[in-house]
């Protein structure tokens, strides 16, 4: 299958402190790919370096079938980014911030013109055109963004954090563009903090940590290979303690102790059985969210 990105032993120094670190990385054309990890973990060095904004420090990256190291303008020309940030110009409306954004890809202002109308749709920012971007809400902007970074018609959208502080109507909404861009074939290259988000839009991913990729696989596959089917959450008394020889992985957290099996009602029961009689408790199906928990720990990195 063609690959719209491949890297080799792919690495990024910053003098002493090694952000990526000697990564092997394949992207099929056509699918959403995901890289998750914490902060610090290398994504957002990984999303420059293929982005061609940053140079490899070693290892070997093509991307869209051309070496990055010596075609970063033709690779740049046939892109979309999305940055967790947005970058739109506030005092320009809605269409104008497409118009413009069209005319630095070489489009004349008619084809600019045809551009921003479609894209306008595609966004469900129609009756919003004339708005001034400083006017729209939140997920209005995050749409905007998404449409602007889709003037050139790009074969790679590199997606860094889309969906940060959206509410749940309005990632839904921004899911949904998604989709249908992966319908149309474009390949994503998506970072988020959201497990559920990599879930649903991710064909496939990696976890990184500490510069390395330490997991990688379909969504599902991880889920299946990382950690049991269910996940017993309890609430236990004051002083009330779960130890001994158990036929499930027991841990214990500040405020609550997580059972890891392939049956969370028989673990319940279990437990009961031993004399201990929960507070509260909650079974649920095994998540991304404990996979990467379980890959790269509960410690908390700024």
């Amino acid at each position: 299958m063609e690959l719209a990105v491949e890297a080799r032993a792919l690495s990024k120094r910053f003098g002493d402190f090694v952000a990526v670190d000697g990564i092997d990385l394949e992207i099929r054309s056509g699918e959403t790919f995901a890289l998750l990890g914490p902060n610090g973990a290398g994504k957002t060095s990984t999303m420059r370096m293929v982005s061609t904004v940053s140079p490899p420090t070693s290892g070997s990256l093509n991307v869209l079938g051309m070496d990055a190291s010596g075609y970063g303008r033709q690779i740049r020309s046939q892109l979309g980014v999305v940055p967790q940030e947005d970058q739109l110009d506030s005092e320009l409306s809605v269409r104008e911030n497409l118009m413009i954004h069209a005319r630095y890809f070489g489009q004349s202002w008619s084809d600019a013109g045809r551009r921003a109308e479609d894209l306008l749709e595609f966004a469900q920012l129609t009756d919003r055109s004339k708005a001034r971007v400083e006017t729209l809400s939140g997920g209005m902007k995050r749409r905007l963004t998404i449409a602007r970074a889709l003037v050139n018609e790009p074969q790679l959208v590199l997606l860094d954090e889309p969906t940060t502080g959206l509410d749940p109507q309005a990632r839904q909404l921004l899911w949904d563009r998604l989709y249908e861009l992966k319908e149309r074939g474009v390949t994503q290259l998506l970072t988020t903090h959201y497990m559920d988000e990599a879930e649903q839009l991710a064909d496939r991913l990696v976890v990184m940590d500490g510069g390395k990729i330490i997991a990688s696989g379909s969504p599902t596959s991880l889920i299946e290979e990382s950690t049991s089917a269910e996940v017993v959450e309890l609430r236990l008394p004051e002083g009330v303690t779960i130890d001994g020889d158990l036929p499930f992985q027991v841990e214990t957290l500040r405020n609550k102790v997580l059972l890891y099996a392939d049956d969370g009602r028989a673990a319940l029961s279990h437990i009961q059985e031993l004399g201990i009689e929960p507070t509260g408790s909650l079974i649920r199906r095994s998540t991304l969210e404990d996979v990467f928990l379980a890959l790269t720990g509960r410690q908390l990195v700024d």
